[in-house]
């Protein structure tokens, strides 16, 4: 199998790792608006750096890799759909509702696959407790609590283009409420923080937010982002129900100390950032992208799921500029 990966920053590095050991790739093409960076990273692999995005199309290959800036995502899209491409992109689809939706009409007027990549679904403690609340095992499922702690802010320089911190982080959290609970977020209360550093205030984003948010059975929800956890990386959710209660993410490299005289002790290495915390998950959802493109599985996370959680993250978005509850109903699906 021939690939093409587009964008040879952090992450698409990584992907270029995985992709280069996998036992059914082989040969591995990469590009990147920098062309002396993808050079260096397939010098580095002993893969092959394609000149420009063009050659990657123009050269052939079975299956598209994006993990470009996220601006191109979009048209990178479309592109791949129109050759027929199979296709993996890095999430967000785009950064509005209007992008995201042109880029899925022409997915779906090509007929080809579009996988997202939402790791958090191949990670194995959210694989548990979607298990458990699926099999009944916390009883009637009430409350959810859901977080994500960076241990330091991005360069300001990104943030005009990371969509705030709803839709560049929260992004997650949402998808995961809907993935584990099966259930539909129906209304959002949303509020933001920009009393961190300057640069958030300049930017028009927030360095901390929290939303409250209702499901449409009832179960309550709430979702919390910081740009500002010098502790470390800190990503978990936990889920009650009436039987039981459970948490995904609690383990010796969290990064929280217990005040507790017998409490778990202080990790001693907390997790340093997403690549480490979630490596086997994206190293999962690219051998799932592989076997999708064989034909082996069926699409473990397709366009429309980053439509939802993008719906969400708008919702919340308007709530906190308006300061009032929003309900899913007004944010648009089509």
């Amino acid at each position: 199998m021939r690939i093409g990966l587009i964008g040879t920053g952090r992450i698409g590095s990584f992907h270029a790792g995985v992709l280069s050991r996998h036992r059914e790739v082989g040969a591995l093409l990469v590009a990147d608006a920098d062309a002396a960076r993808a050079v260096a990273v397939a010098d580095q692999l002993g893969v092959t750096a394609a000149p420009s995005v063009d050659e990657i199309f123009a050269w052939g290959v079975d299956a598209v890799v994006i993990a470009s800036t996220t601006s191109a995502h979009a048209e990178l899209i479309g592109r791949a759909a129109r050759a027929g491409l199979p296709t993996f992109c890095e999430k967000p689809i785009a950064l509005d509702l209007a992008g995201t939706l042109g880029a899925l009409r022409e997915v779906d007027a090509a007929g080809n696959a579009l996988q997202l990549g939402f790791m958090r679904r191949f990670d194995a403690g959210y694989t548990a407790a979607r298990e458990l609340v699926r099999s009944g095992g916390l009883g009637r499922l009430h409350t959810v609590r859901a977080m994500t702690s960076d241990p330091a802010p991005p360069p300001a320089a990104y943030l005009p283009l990371s969509g705030g911190l709803y839709r560049d982080c929260l992004v997650h959290d949402f998808d995961m409420l809907r993935w584990v609970t099966g259930r539909e977020v129906v209304e959002v209360y949303a509020v933001g923080s920009d009393a961190g550093p300057a640069m958030f205030r300049e930017a028009g984003d927030v360095d901390t937010a929290a939303a409250v948010l209702t499901l449409d059975d009832g179960t309550l929800a709430t979702a919390t982002a910081t740009r500002c956890n010098a502790a470390g990386y800190d990503v978990r959710m936990e889920l009650a129900g009436e039987l039981d209660q459970v948490s995904v993410g609690l383990d010796d490299r969290t990064p929280i100390t217990s005040t507790e005289p017998k409490g778990p002790p202080a990790a001693e290495r907390p997790w340093p950032g997403f690549l480490e915390r979630f490596a086997s998950a994206y190293e999962a959802e690219l051998d799932a992208f592989v076997q999708l493109v064989r034909g082996e599985i069926a699409n473990p996370c397709d366009g429309t799921e980053a439509l939802h959680a993008l719906r969400i993250a708008e919702a919340c978005e308007l709530s906190r500029r308006e300061r009032r509850p929003v309900r899913l109903a007004e944010i648009p699906s089509s």
